[in-house]
């Protein structure tokens, strides 16, 4: 977890204590100082934690702190300005046109910053006096969830914001991606909110004060990845929260959107009141929260999440994962999509068979899915612009984006028939993306004034103008005419003129007399005789030239003065009637974004599994896990790349026991495969649930509630752990966590401590999670003692990673085979791994006098290591206890508290 840097102290440790953002009583005193460092400090008074740029002109300039802090992390000149009581003023700045790439530096580095935009321009602040200030105020505070820009986002990946509460022992995670618009709503059990906030993978978290105090939740967040922010519990109380949420949305309820659970109200009022502050009063367009129970996905936390890199490496990098493996989409949009696809497969078989139909019914059409691939490719992203041009930070080149997206979803929608076989037809989720892309008469007047008056390659801003197509509005095509003729236009006025009079006008410019007509003094004196019908007017005599202008002339002049403001206005005014059309149809649009993503994601599988020669998943309700010459795609990937040949590997279980183990005890040398065989199996999970068809020759499942990895080791410095530490507090929630439907892989428990101990530990886990849990698992060990499990439990087995030595060197087969290993060959691998030869030949001295050697202590066929031993009875619980667990703290009135307290002292003198 990472802590705001303005909120709170930046700590690494989560025992830290928390330190509230500054107030207002923080920021520099206004008194005797100019207005506009008046107005600075006013705009940083009503965002003390924030970092302020405010527009001057062509720069962004900081004051005080904020330079500091900004010159110190984006490497900017630090200097001053002026004074302040007494002292210098510290002075940073940045320019207009780079603003966005010192942002991004700010945002990635957990900083907010907030935007104070010139409001006006300095000619009508002139208007009020000659010393008069230009208005400037907050226009956004930016944030880590709240990007909306390209150039701050990741085009593939999802920026979100989330929000956790925690009501009457309930857990709630809301999260909102602004940049599109979608927002989700989950409602889980405590030990669960880890796993649902880490499916989402944050950047920012926002946390009521009062659970800093609890430690699962401070695990929780440890684990999402966002920076935290901390805001004030009042904010979370439902009451206040519901009303927020129905002034966002626009609605008098929200029992249209779902039966709410409070927890879930609360998540969703935080969320509510940071987009109130940070988007300076605009609304962005959300689509209605789709609210999930924890039931609907699998659950992973975030070690299992960071043991098989599903989204991510250990390095926490994209390249390497399995979500970097499989990408295979032209959009943006469908990346993201799938990538959410894949960090929150579903639990439900229907559902995933709906999925696992789609991607199989566009891998048996393959010239189909080439020519929708095509089409595709040359998509925008429509839900980000449109979430731009709501919030009003959107240009002529969103709109372009929406023109194009829509023009794609028509022609895609028109390749399909409008009656549709329900037999031989495209399944329910290919029906259900053509229906939501079949443009609405709205959306198709849209498309139709978007083609006919956007130009084809509009401009970035739309200040700069030139975006409106010619001939779309004919007094915009005049003021063009004039702003762009106007060489043209004054010299056929000068042509009439010079014919009329009969005089050898010349027309020319200056500030003060605009265009006039000028000619020589001698040339001029027939024009100077008083006449009635003259349309010549004597403006100016210099020594040698007199000037004249004409009604015609002194109009043309203000005509072509004023047409280049009057184009941009007329093109401002366009856009503004699009931007507003945009914003009516915003939940439309977003629709229409949606079923680009959702079909590309489904082609992308179905190439991914051509490419692979992957096989649908069998899905059912059952406990069995069947896998035949399973694949892991990640190292398969790479070692075809070096062009070797990958070995795949069976492997049954079955949590009832029927036909198969339950638990595989995983034996073998190091660098045989033990690690990739285990994480394979849990990838493989991942992928049949997310509805993806998988790399081995056949599959069955029976549906995993909960996934569970813990392969590898690693230490956790900042909370005091060492590796072996670490490692139980992962096991430990694995046995408190796993059911008879979860799926755990584990690598060699036990490893970190002194061998009798480790392999104790160990053997207890294998029995409790045959025994307890029941739960499908892949036990890897180099405790080969573990292998007599199997004749002991009745639903144990054993594998082996094989391996043969081969002229003393030891080649790895990489295949999974029934039975223990014999040894696990360490000696071996160390002279593999390059150890002197010296201490390799030393090595195996000892190992020989080791293994020859049969004074044992105690023998292990002797323990009754079979016997799971009853957990001790808690003893009863007090009636104080009992009291205290009834209480809800955040339901109880200051005189209710007060009269708790007393009660609960007379039961403790009972």
């Amino acid at each position: 977890m990472r802590l705001s840097p303005q909120s709170f102290t930046l700590r690494r440790s989560m025992n830290a204590p928390l330190v509230h953002p500054p107030t207002a009583d923080a920021v520099p005193s206004s008194e005797g100082v100019t207005p506009v460092m008046a107005q600075f400090l006013a705009a940083k008074a009503s965002q003390p934690d924030a970092i302020v740029f405010f527009r001057m002109g062509d720069f962004y300039e900081l004051f005080f702190k904020d330079a500091e802090i900004a010159s110190a992390a984006l490497g900017i000149t630090l200097t001053k300005r002026g004074k302040h009581q007494g002292q210098d003023i510290p002075m940073a700045g940045v320019p207009v046109h780079a603003l966005d790439g010192y942002l991004a530096r700010l945002i990635r580095q957990g900083f907010k910053a907030a935007i104070c935009e010139q409001l006006e321009a300095p000619a009508e602040a002139r208007k009020r006096g000659s010393k008069a200030v230009v208005h400037r105020d907050i226009v956004r505070v930016v944030t880590p969830g709240t990007l909306t820009e390209d150039s701050l986002l990741d085009a593939r990946g999802a920026n979100r914001l989330a929000a956790v509460s925690v009501r009457k022992g309930r857990a709630a995670v809301a999260v909102v991606e602004l940049s599109a618009g979608s927002v989700d709503a989950v409602a889980c059990s405590l030990e669960d909110l880890g796993a649902t906030l880490a499916s989402f993978r944050p950047s920012e978290v926002l946390v009521p004060d009062r659970l800093f105090s609890d430690e699962g939740t401070k695990a929780a967040l440890d684990g999402s990845g966002g920076v935290v922010q901390a805001l004030p519990q009042a904010l979370a109380e439902p009451v206040g929260a519901r009303a927020r949420v129905e002034r966002l949305y626009g609605v008098a309820s929200l029992d249209g959107f779902g039966a709410f659970e409070e927890a879930e109200v609360s998540a969703l009022g935080l969320v509510a009141a940071y987009l109130e502050t940070t988007q300076a009063g605009k609304i962005p367009a959300l689509s209605p929260p789709r609210r999930s129970g924890d039931s609907g996905f699998l659950a992973i936390d975030p070690a299992t999440r960071l043991s098989l890199e599903i989204d991510r490496t250990q390095r926490g990098e994209r390249e390497g994962s399995l979500l970097a493996c499989i990408d295979r989409t032209v959009t943006s949009g469908g990346a993201r999509a799938l990538a959410e696809r894949i960090a929150r497969p579903l639990r439900d078989p229907a559902a995933i068979n709906h999925g696992l139909d789609a991607v199989e019914w566009l891998l048996e059409r393959r010239d189909l899915r080439r020519d929708l691939r095509d089409g595709l490719r040359a998509s925008s992203d429509v839900a980000r612009a449109v979430s731009r041009l709501v919030l009003g930070r959107g240009g002529p080149r969103d709109l372009a984006a929406i023109r194009t997206g829509l023009s794609i979803a028509e022609g895609i929608a028109g390749r399909f028939p409008p009656e549709r076989d329900p037999l031989a037809g495209p399944p329910a989720r290919i029906v259900a993306c053509l229906d939501r892309m079949t443009l609405s008469p709205e959306l198709g007047r849209l498309l139709v004034d978007l083609a006919e008056g956007l130009v084809a390659e509009p401009p970035h801003l739309a200040r700069d103008g030139g975006f409106v197509a010619a001939g779309y509005r004919p007094e915009l095509e005049e003021a063009r005419r004039l702003r762009d003729d106007s060489r043209r236009v004054v010299a056929d006025l000068e042509a009439r003129a010079v014919a009329e009079a009969g005089v050898p006008f010349k027309v020319r410019h200056n500030a003060v007399l605009g265009y006039f007509l000028e000619t020589s003094a001698k040339s001029a004196e027939p024009l100077l005789r008083p006449s009635g019908d003259s349309p010549f007017i004597h403006r100016q005599t210099l020594a040698n030239q007199v000037r004249f202008t004409t009604v015609e002339l002194s109009e043309l002049d203000a005509k072509i003065s004023q047409a280049g403001h009057r184009a941009l206005a007329i093109e401002g005014e366009t856009f503004e009637t699009w931007r507003i059309a945009v914003q009516s149809l915003a939940r439309p649009l977003q629709a229409v974004a949606e079923a680009l993503a959702e079909l590309d994601a489904h082609a992308a599988l179905a190439e991914w599994a051509e490419e692979v020669g992957g096989v649908r998943p069998a899905i059912d309700d059952t406990t069995c896990f069947e896998i035949t010459a399973g694949r892991h795609p990640v190292v398969e990937a790479a070692v075809k790349a070096q062009g070797d040949p990958y070995t795949p590997n069976d492997c049954r279980l079955d949590g009832a026991g029927a036909g198969c183990a339950r638990l595989s005890i995983v034996t073998g040398p190091n660098m045989a495969g033990k690690s990739t065989f285990l994480r394979q199996n849990a990838l493989l999970v991942v992928l049949a649930q997310a509805g993806a068809f998988v790399p081995a020759r056949a599959m069955r499942l029976g549906v995993v509630d909960r996934l569970f990895s813990r392969v590898g080791a690693g230490d956790d410095l900042a909370r005091g752990r060492s590796t072996f530490m670490t490692e139980m507090v992962e096991t430990a929630a694995i046995l408190t966590q796993a059911t008879d439907r979860s799926f755990v892989v584990l690598d060699e428990i036990g490893r970190g401590t002194a061998t009798y101990d480790g392999l104790a530990i160990a053997w207890a886990v294998a029995e409790a999670l045959h025994d307890r849990n029941r739960a499908r698992t892949l036990f890897a060990t180099h405790y080969h003692e573990l292998a007599g499990l199997e004749t002991r439990l009745a639903h144990v087995c054993n594998l082996s990673m094989a391996a043969r030595e081969w002229n003393g060197d030891l080649v790895f087969l990489h295949e999974a085979r029934p039975g223990a290993a014999d040894r696990s060959y360490g000696v071996q691998v160390a002279k593999l791994a390059g150890v002197p030869a010296a201490v390799v030949s030393r090595a195996r001295e000892v190992l020989d006098r080791l293994e020859g050697e049969k004074a044992a202590a105690i023998s292990l066929d002797d323990l009754p290591l079979f016997a799971v031993s009853e957990p001790a009875t808690p003893p009863p619980s007090s009636a104080v206890e009992d009291a205290l667990q009834a209480i809800e703290p955040d339901e109880l009135s200051p005189r209710e508290a007060l009269e708790t307290l007393y009660r609960l002292k007379g039961l403790g003198r009972r």
